[in-house]
């Protein structure tokens, strides 16, 4: 696995992202799903823990998704074709958020109701605020990823706010939890959307994944 991580290119990453992202549908029930066909890789976390802006950072987008400082905001199942190769999928966020519990509740059956029947889906980034780390809630959804086998990677958010010591305490302390989960990836990605820290990296990881690009 480390040698894999050794390989990884942030300029392919860097052309990967460069290339258009345009919205192409958003599902607020599995009948109306686009058809998968590209690789898929989907942002989940808590509400408010900064899917959305994560999404336009990485494709220099700043409108791309939606931004809101209201937990809950996005309230369906958001697809994002990038060039052709990789299909960004924002997902709604779980946890706490402004509206009713009948919609929480149905926004996580059909969070889970994706993650288990995508086959397109190649990894899921959850994101954490770097200044809370793992909360119990997802604990809870690693768990059930970890039950339904599908593959994913912890992206800290927010990381700005700590001081390196700080930041540096808090990667620690994920990867010594992670470290029992078969499904986590091994390797943590600390990011900051406003301030551009780790994107690179974070491209470079999920470019690993795209649909190979076309020999010229």
């Amino acid at each position: 696995m480390k040698a894999a991580i050794d390989r990884l290119d942030p300029e392919v990453g860097r052309l990967l992202f460069a290339r258009e992202c345009r919205f192409v549908a958003g599902a607020t029930n599995e009948e109306i799903l686009p058809p998968a066909t590209l690789p898929e890789v989907a942002f989940a976390g808590r509400s408010n823990v900064g899917k959305s802006s994560l999404v336009n950072a990485l494709t220099g987008q700043n409108t791309l998704a939606r931004v809101s400082h209201t937990p809950g905001r996005t309230q369906q199942i958001n697809f994002f074709d990038l060039g052709g190769r990789l299909i960004l999928v924002d997902l709604p966020g779980f946890g706490f958020a402004k509206v009713s519990k009948t919609k929480v509740r149905g926004w996580t059956g059909l969070i889970f109701r994706y993650l288990r029947g995508r086959p397109t889906l190649r990894r899921v980034c959850l994101l954490a605020d770097a200044r809370h780390g793992l909360m119990e809630v997802d604990r809870e959804f690693m768990e059930q990823l970890d039950d339904a086998a599908v593959s994913y990677q912890v992206i800290l958010t927010k990381t700005d706010k700590l001081k390196p010591a700080e930041l540096d305490r808090r990667h620690a302390d994920v990867a010594k939890e992670i470290a029992g989960h078969v499904g986590a990836h091994p390797e943590i990605v600390a990011t900051s959307a406003h301030e551009g820290l780790g994107i690179p990296k974070l491209r470079a990881h999920l470019a690993a994944l795209a649909k190979p690009a076309a020999i010229q």
